[in-house]
């Protein structure tokens, strides 16, 4: 999942930052509200952290020029105020979750994970594809009865393709979604990391579920 964290405290920023890519994000900061913005309508983010004082356009300006923009990307949006008449302004402006600062990093991360699953119609943490089930709050992964150990990039690319499964997704798509920079044709990174993943996941089975389809990309599916 890839987040928008806009703050303009460097310090905060690369809390939530780390925080998050620990829990298996792929984050982007920035810290004025005119450039954040800008990348809200130009990324396709699964959600954003977005504090309500910023240089430039503040955060409820943002949120109203995004929701003017028929845009519903989720947003959960910070304030150090914690007046009632802030989180009202905040939430009849769009947004989808408050939290007043100072917060625990484990509720903001709880809370944006809930956000994107509601947001997305998802109502469990567990995703399921034939015998292999992805929990994203423990972040473990079983094939069956056994238990996979994967690495935070290789459970971000299983969790990219089981959240859509039977959906292709190109090399650029995956390198973008989960690495957070554009695809270089000239590597093999992400050919790499499927292989690693399914030496883990396929190795063994009689039903392989990671695929290749040749000349587009990956994707999961239990045929």
């Amino acid at each position: 999942m890839r987040v928008l964290v806009v703050e303009d405290e460097l310090k905060i920023a690369r809390f939530i930052a780390r925080a998050l890519e620990e829990e298996g994000f792929t984050v982007d900061c920035c810290s004025r509200g005119d450039e954040a913005l800008l990348m809200m309508l130009a990324t396709p983010y699964d959600a954003a952290v977005l504090d309500i004082m910023l240089p430039g356009p503040d955060g409820i300006s943002v949120l109203r020029s995004l929701r003017e923009r028929g845009i519903s990307l989720p947003i959960l949006l910070l304030s150090a105020r914690s007046e009632t008449r802030d989180k009202i302004e905040g939430l009849n402006s769009g947004a989808d979750d408050y939290l007043p600062k100072p917060f625990s990093m484990d509720e903001l991360v709880a809370r944006l994970r809930a956000l994107i699953r509601r947001t997305a119609g998802i109502g469990l943490s567990v995703y399921k594809v034939g015998n292999l089930t992805l929990n994203l709050l423990t972040r473990e992964v079983f094939r069956g009865q056994k238990k996979i150990e994967l690495t935070a990039k290789e459970f971000s690319i299983l969790e990219l393709l089981m959240r859509t499964p039977g959906r292709v997704f190109t090399r650029t798509q995956i390198c973008e979604r989960v690495w957070n920079y554009h695809f270089d044709p000239g590597t093999n990174l992400v050919d790499v990391y499927i292989q690693k993943l399914r030496k883990k996941i396929d190795e063994g089975e009689e039903q392989k579920l990671i695929q290749t389809v040749r000349g587009v990309g990956y994707k999961i599916e239990a045929l």
